[in-house]
């Protein structure tokens, strides 16, 4: 008999409040992300962010979400969270995730805005620099928030040729707009096996909903138990 597959990975991202962390760890989640962009209602100080994150420590991947920081704001962050791990969520180049990977010796998850073919394509460019990628909507026009816009990417972008491709080189994560109700089709179109979710957790920006939260993972192990 085959082998089940591993549990499809989920990050709960944008968290401040340590009932929503509890709904998230409790119910299954995989990661939780904090983030650190003055712009975000969902931005944290990296005091209180460590007050959250440490009695979680080694129950989950604890990820450190900034947007184009510089090396002081990413010591500050690092020295006082001690996360498992850094998403960049900006412009960051892959010289500039080398650069990262010799200063602090944590995974690096890289966010890619994703509206066209080309735009998975740049998957290859962060080949060997990122540990992960994560596979988010293009902001629309005018926005400050490079993520948790509650917009969704076309998920047939990630068919066929593109999804074969990534799979065979690059782990990543599909973020962008997902939420309980859509998460099935999410899952079936692009075969993601770790999926990032936060305003679709939300009851209203920046405001975690630990129903939600514990709804949207049980959506996942039910619809992952159908396909064993």
């Amino acid at each position: 008999m085959a082998n089940p597959a591993p549990a499809i990975e989920i990050k709960i991202c944008g968290l401040s409040d340590g009932e929503a962390i509890d709904a998230a760890v409790d119910a299954g989640a995989s990661h939780v992300g904090f983030i650190f962009f003055q712009k975000s209602p969902r931005n944290v100080s990296p005091t209180f962010a460590a007050e959250l994150a440490d009695p979680v420590a080694g129950r989950v991947c604890r990820v450190a979400v900034t947007v184009d920081a510089d090396d002081e704001t990413l010591d500050e962050i690092v020295e006082t969270v001690r996360p498992d791990m850094l998403q960049l969520h900006g412009g960051e180049t892959p010289e500039r995730l080398s650069t990262l990977t010799d200063r602090y010796g944590l995974p690096l998850m890289k966010a890619l805005s994703i509206r066209t073919a080309a735009d998975v394509d740049r998957a290859d460019d962060y080949r060997g620099t990122a540990d992960r990628l994560l596979l988010d909507a293009k902001p629309p026009a005018g926005s400050d928030l490079p993520g948790g816009n509650g917009l969704a990417f076309d998920w047939r972008l990630l068919t066929g040729k593109a999804r074969d491709k990534l799979d065979l080189t690059q782990p990543y994560m599909l973020s962008g707009g997902i939420d309980a109700a859509n998460v099935g089709e999410a899952l079936r179109l692009t075969g993601a096996r770790a999926i990032d979710v936060s305003s679709g957790v939300e009851s209203a920006p920046g405001r975690k909903d630990a129903a939600a939260i514990r709804k949207l993972i049980e959506r996942v192990r039910a619809l992952q138990a159908e396909t064993v």
